[in-house]
């Protein structure tokens, strides 16, 4: 399903563009794209005054307090990262109005403050943006659908490392959890809608 509309109670959750992440190549969009419609999202909501969340990943390097289930995929252990690794990018810090979410695991809701902070705030809808599709934002979508949001992927303003793995999402996986569109629909219906 398309767009449809924007909550009166709509806040924008932004996942893992943090420095030590948006290094890495993206597609089918660059990280530089994603970081400059996400900003340009961000800089939307906080003029309709409605929140926006930028949720980073940190933890241990050891990678001791991460989600420790048995997978397939190699993991990375030990090892330092660098400096800075999980500070948010420049192009979207610095308001100190914005909510700033630590987590330790794929999504965003478990083990974080990040349902509290949208509850408290009366958010019905999340506008929903970021990096990776199929690990971050896919996982924080699945659970914000759980807890009964609505929720909306910004598709122009998500990537992956692989193209094949972010089409699978945005045209398989997320239409069951989320409605889409692109960052112009949703500027669009923002202003739209205020």
């Amino acid at each position: 399903m398309a767009l449809s509309t924007l909550d009166a109670r709509t806040a924008l959750v932004l996942i893992d563009l943090q420095q030590g992440i948006t290094v890495m190549p993206g597609a089918p969009h660059s990280m530089s794209e994603v970081i400059a419609r996400a900003t340009e999202l961000a800089d939307a909501f906080r003029a309709h005054q409605l929140p926006v969340v930028l949720v980073r990943v940190s933890g241990a390097p050891d990678g001791s307090d991460f989600a420790q289930g048995r997978t397939d995929a190699l993991r990375r252990t030990g090892g330092t990262r660098p400096e800075g690794w999980d500070v948010i990018v420049d192009e979207l810090a610095g308001h100190a109005e914005d909510l700033v979410v630590t987590k330790r695991n794929v999504g965003a809701f478990y083990g974080t403050d990040l349902e509290l902070h949208l509850r408290r705030r009366g958010i019905t809808q999340i506008v929903l943006a970021g990096v990776a599709t199929s690990m971050g934002v896919e996982s924080t979508a699945r659970a914000a659908h759980d807890h009964g949001y609505h929720v909306t992927l910004v598709t122009d303003a998500s990537t992956d490392m692989d193209e094949t793995i972010h089409q699978h999402s945005i045209a398989r996986i997320l239409p069951r959890f989320a409605e889409t569109g692109t960052t112009a629909e949703i500027l669009e219906l923002l202003e739209k809608s205020r």
